[in-house]
């Protein structure tokens, strides 16, 4: 049978479908992947677009639908569903948002892990670590492969990570939300690689509901709302406003920054201390007043939850107090809900009244 639209894709979504119970978590999903490209996959969260890459890396099985990967001798070919293994043989490569990676073990070790025993006889480091080298090289993803991973930074982690894909020779990278643990400089620094490796004919999507990297590195953009996919773009023809009417489907109002006037102190950390290990928090001083919004930036696992955990009376300080409208904090969720507190952990986001 003739190939249309997918003759010269590298990878092709067809007709995907995922029901979970009353929810259609993606609806007849059709989506194509060149080499050399870069696409980002956009949406509000719980649009569908985790799903979809689940399916492809074969952590789901779709109701209806088939993946085709291009086979080395020139056709699409199915890729069998709800199996990793044959994900990866056939040169796909998952980066997951939350890393999956043993700490205990070197960065080489991790990378190596599932090509072959670390422990046989015939298990040649010398000969993974020259392939590393080379691929360190090419890609500029430079990490110390000796040092245990529990030891590396979050921007190593995720180079590590990317590695592995590499080091099983993927064609096709996918990245879930890839900034998400990452600071400005370091997710500057990872779509440089992104690009870098586009450019030697690899196919990449990233997962993403931020604008300013959508538009900055990718090719193409394809939104994902409600399980389906609504747009399907050149980058170059898309602009801020219009992606973000797309994705939530109306007309979006821009937002009028307007001067505030922020009154007396409601809730104040004097020295706090509080949580262990790397979400310590430690001589924390915090002033926050009424009409006033403090924005605590940082890589996520540096304290910001913990922060908010002892807001929400769900930790105990182990030095230093809190107060909240003049009187001390405790630490009970149920007296921080009655004094008006309300928090969302996942962001680490709370809301004083």
């Amino acid at each position: 049978m003739p190939e249309t639209k997918s003759e010269h894709s590298l990878l092709s979504l067809q007709n995907i479908t995922k029901i979970f119970g009353d929810l259609v978590a993606n609806g007849n999903v059709n989506l194509d992947l060149h080499a050399g490209e870069i696409v980002a996959l956009l949406g509000e969260n719980g649009a569908g677009k985790t799903t979809l890459m689940n399916i492809l890396f074969g952590h789901y099985v779709a109701d209806e639908g088939r993946v085709m990967v291009r086979h080395s001798s020139g056709i699409l070919v199915d890729l069998e569903p709800g199996a990793p293994q044959a994900a990866l043989e056939a040169g796909i490569g998952m980066v997951h948002q939350h890393f999956t990676l043993a700490e205990n073990l070197t960065g080489l070790e991790n990378i190596v892990l599932g090509t072959e025993s670390l422990f046989a006889r015939r298990f040649n480091r010398s000969k993974a670590r020259a392939k590393l080298q080379e691929l360190m090289q090419s890609s500029g993803l430079e990490v110390d492969l000796d040092l245990r991973v529990s030891k590396l930074a979050v921007g190593e982690r995720q180079r590590v990570e990317i590695l592995k894909a590499l080091y099983r020779d993927a064609r096709i990278l996918v990245l879930d939300e890839p900034t998400a643990v990452l600071t400005p400089q370091e997710s500057d620094s990872l779509f440089k690689t992104l690009k870098l490796l586009a450019a030697k004919g690899m196919a990449i999507i990233f997962i993403s509901h931020k604008m300013a990297e959508v538009l900055g590195a990718s090719d193409r953009v394809a939104v994902l709302r409600g399980g389906k996919i609504v747009a399907d773009l050149p980058t170059s023809q898309c602009d801020r406003h219009q992606l973000a009417e797309v994705m939530v489907g109306h007309s979006v109002q821009t937002a009028e920054r307007k001067p505030g006037y922020p009154e007396d102190e409601t809730l104040i950390f004097a020295g706090v201390s509080a949580g262990e290990g790397r979400e310590q928090i430690e001589n924390v001083n915090l002033a926050l007043r009424k009409g006033e919004i403090i924005g605590l930036a940082g890589v996520s696992g540096n304290g910001q939850s913990t922060l908010a955990k002892v807001i929400s009376g769900l930790e105990t300080p182990t030095a230093g107090h809190v107060q909240l409208n003049g009187k001390p904090l405790k630490a009970s969720a149920a007296a921080a809900i009655k004094s008006g507190v309300a928090a969302s952990r996942k962001t680490a986001t709370t809301t004083v009244s």
